[in-house]
């Protein structure tokens, strides 16, 4: 079963920021708190930006 619990708790803060600038990147209009009527294409895509951002900052830090 998945888990919502972050293991390091204080990261809550910084995960929701970068949430929102990748939702703002790909044009999804997110708000504070319940987004239960976002299409699962818009969700997808906000998740799929924040995975392409991180990949983007490892292999950066790789170099």
């Amino acid at each position: 079963m998945a888990s919502n619990k972050n293991v390091v708790p204080q990261a809550r803060e910084a995960l929701n920021k970068f949430k929102m600038e990748a939702a703002s990147e790909v044009g999804v209009n997110l708000k504070q708190g319940y987004n239960g009527d976002l299409t699962s294409k818009d969700a997808g895509s906000v998740g799929g930006q924040m995975v392409k951002k991180m990949i983007e900052k490892y292999e950066q830090d790789m170099k």
